[in-house]
């Protein structure tokens, strides 16, 4: 029987486009990883959507003059189709305004509160008099009283990453007016995360899936105590409060977001025509759940999701393994939209095609710590890893068999030594791929693929098979037979990484079908094969960090995302 998997990506806020650092750590990893677990076997669903509500809709929507709506609806369109592009493989990519999200979220609070760990009290809120509302969230900003860092906002600090209150804020003003605000009463529903502390605290001590990083933060995030939080706001626009009394307010978006993941779950199954089937991703306890986050989004994966879960009383599988990266910086610089620092999701395509982005993004993804970008680091890995290393092996390979061979695999006499030594370590190195990719160590793995391609370039190189045609041609048709048989492997295990680089290598190796199975990797593609002449995979690209930034420059007045 395959294994259940639920691959997830964090929520994008809809009010701007993703840059390369939000895609790294969430989309993208997680549809590499979707992507293997399909070419296991595996039943795989791959699911999120655009998160459109929340105080950061509001604040860009107040910056445009358009509603909350308009803004989400234009940008759902416009990420859902660069996504597309990017090749990530969702099975429901949905959006937090979707019928079936808000009636599930409504649903699910309703029942957390008869367990009784929902209650409401009255509270003090920053007001502010001169736009007169109340400021949640993103609608002020202050100094963190955890580490003073400026310009914490009141829902999260970037800096220490401490989940705040807006209350909590030293000197705070509304982001609106930058007036300072003043204290006012209000009413609001809390869910008592104490209550639910030590089943939180055994949850994560016992889960072997989780990687030390996550591990470790969360623990210390539940040591320093576990206080009632919120679960609505002060906003129009939002899910609206399901409780008696609670008219005129809506969800706190952390809480609607996390939700998502069982309502797009179920949504999608509703779609196929398999209503209870999200059943056997939720509510059965062999399935395993993969969350792909930055590490900012830790704190709302393994304790505000598993709280809710578990006070839902649901019997819902709390999360498998939670995979959080670290960031993508900008040389040096953390991405800011509107300093212009960064790479927007956008303008990546306009540079470069699309596999040599989700190679480079994996190659240097920021799994221990902050990794820096710049042009040369990209570059270095397009240009030495895919073009010099990957795609010179596989051309010189199929180029040789086509114009020596009449493109047709070379029967094989006997294995020597050195040849069978090639043929197992490659089988190795895709079981190790596969253990890499399963641990969530996607950096490693996409190292390993392309160290597939240097033993073969090795290979080649050691027993010059070109210069054997002359004197022993049954010998080089051997080692090219070996050759091809690492070219498959290389072929199978790319398609996470890069599926239209791998598409066109199966299609040059005219094999049957699509790529479908992660096991064809090590099925000897068989002598009198006839392959299709081969064309370059990549080319190498600009080193001048100059002149890349004049091309980033051009597209960005092309696309007219320049910083306003």
């Amino acid at each position: 029987m395959p294994d259940k998997v639920l691959v997830t990506s964090a929520w994008p806020y809809i009010n701007v486009t993703p840059h390369l650092g939000n895609l790294v750590g969430s989309v993208l990893s997680a549809d590499v990883t979707a992507r293997y677990y399909r070419l296991k076997g595996d039943d795989v669903l791959f699911v999120s959507g655009s998160d459109e509500h929340g105080t950061p809709i509001e604040v860009e929507a107040l910056k445009q003059g358009i509603t909350p709506r308009e803004l989400t609806e234009r940008n759902h369109a416009k990420v859902s189709e660069l996504f597309r592009r990017w090749g990530a493989s969702y099975d429901n990519y949905t959006f937090t305004e979707s019928p079936v999200h808000k009636n599930f979220v409504q649903k699910t609070l309703l029942e957390i509160q008869q367990n009784g760990y929902i209650f409401e009290q009255e509270t003090q809120m920053l007001y502010c008099e001169h736009d007169q509302r109340f400021l949640p969230d993103r609608f002020v900003e202050g100094k963190c009283p955890y580490c003073g860092a400026e310009r914490a906002r009141g829902d999260q600090c970037d800096v220490c990453g401490k989940l705040l209150e807006p209350t909590s804020l030293v000197e705070p003003y509304c982001i609106i007016c930058k007036n300072k605000p003043v204290m006012k009463t209000t009413k609001h529903w809390y869910i008592d995360l104490s209550k639910l502390a030590k089943s939180l605290n055994e949850y994560i001590k016992v889960n072997q899936q989780l990687p030390a990083n996550v591990k470790s933060f969360s623990l210390n995030w539940i040591k320093e105590g576990l206080k009632p939080r919120a679960v609505t706001r002060d906003v129009d626009w939002g899910i609206p409060a399901p409780f008696k009394g609670a008219e005129g307010k809506t969800i706190y978006v952390w809480i609607d977001a996390v939700l998502g993941y069982i309502s797009a779950t179920i949504e999608q199954t509703q779609c196929v025509g398999q209503p209870e089937k999200w059943k056997e991703f939720w509510l059965n306890n062999q399935a395993k759940t993969l969350y792909f986050v930055g590490k900012d989004n830790i704190p709302f994966h393994t304790i505000i999701l598993p709280a809710l879960l578990l006070a839902s009383g649901q019997g819902y599988n709390l999360p498998w393994n939670v995979s959080a990266t670290e960031f993508l910086q900008f040389r040096g610089q953390k991405a800011s939209k509107s300093q212009r620092i960064g790479i927007w999701i956008d303008e990546a395509l306009e540079m470069f095609p699309v596999d040599y982005w989700r190679f480079f993004l994996m190659a240097t993804r920021p799994e221990s710590k902050d990794t820096n970008f710049t042009w040369n680091v990209f570059a270095d890995k397009i240009n030495a890893d895919l073009n010099d290393t990957f795609g010179n092996f596989i051309h010189r390979t199929l180029s040789f068999i086509t114009s020596k061979f009449d493109g047709t695999i070379p029967t094989p006499t006997k294995l020597d030594a050195d040849d069978q030594v090639i043929l197992d370590t490659v089988k190795e190195k895709v079981e190790q791929v596969a253990k890499e990719i399963e641990s969530g160590w996607l950096q490693s793995a996409a190292t390993t693929l392309i160290s597939i391609s240097r033993i073969g370039n090795q290979y080649l190189n050691t027993k010059e098979p070109w210069n054997l045609m002359k004197t022993d041609p049954e010998k080089a048709g051997t080692i090219f037979y070996v050759a091809t048989q690492v070219v498959k492997a290389a072929t199978v295990i790319s398609t996470p990484f890069m599926p239209e680089t791998a598409e066109q290598l199966w299609q040059t190796l005219q094999l049957p079908g699509n790529i479908c199975k992660w096991s064809d990797a090590t099925i000897p593609v068989k002598a009198g094969h006839k392959i299709a002449k081969p064309k370059p995979l990549f080319h190498k690209v600009e080193t001048d960090e100059t002149k890349l930034d004049e091309q980033l420059a051009e597209i960005r007045l092309k696309l007219g995302t320049l910083p306003k």
